[in-house]
């Protein structure tokens, strides 16, 4: 399913013309430890006064796998890449974690109808709209 799904499937790493787009006008300038490639426009081609910059997912096309230091080179937010600087992550910066929304470890509050749970009754000082 290989050429198949690279010709029709974009949120499984890159399509055909991604990839044909990327060999002729990409150059890498580098890896995260999740496998993604970060690529810039080998020509200077610019969109909105800045250089293009463009990720190829290792796998599943989830805009929350880029991690903070990559993000910022992403956004032009930094010039430097990850690569050629020595970056360390602030405190408050915590690692990947899936968005596991609509599968079965998706987060469900105390009272979702999901977990099981019974929703209180109306207290009272609720009254409900009808049209007149």
């Amino acid at each position: 399913m290989g050429l198949f799904s690279e010709i029709f499937i974009w949120w499984d790493s890159q399509t055909l013309g991604t990839r044909l787009y990327t060999w002729r006008n990409g150059r890498l300038v580098g890896k995260d430890e999740q496998g993604n490639k970060y690529y810039e426009a080998r020509n200077g081609e610019a969109i909105g006064g800045y250089v293009r910059r463009w990720v190829i997912y290792n796998g599943l096309a989830e805009a929350s796998r880029v991690p903070a230091d990559w993000h910022g080179w992403l956004h032009h937010t930094v010039d430097t890449p990850p690569t050629e600087e020595n970056y360390t992550p602030r405190d408050w910066q915590q690692p990947h974690r899936p968005n596991l929304t609509g599968t079965p470890h998706a987060w469900r509050p105390a009272g979702s109808l999901h977990k099981g749970g019974h929703r209180p009754q109306a207290t009272g000082d609720y009254q409900a709209w009808r049209p007149e």
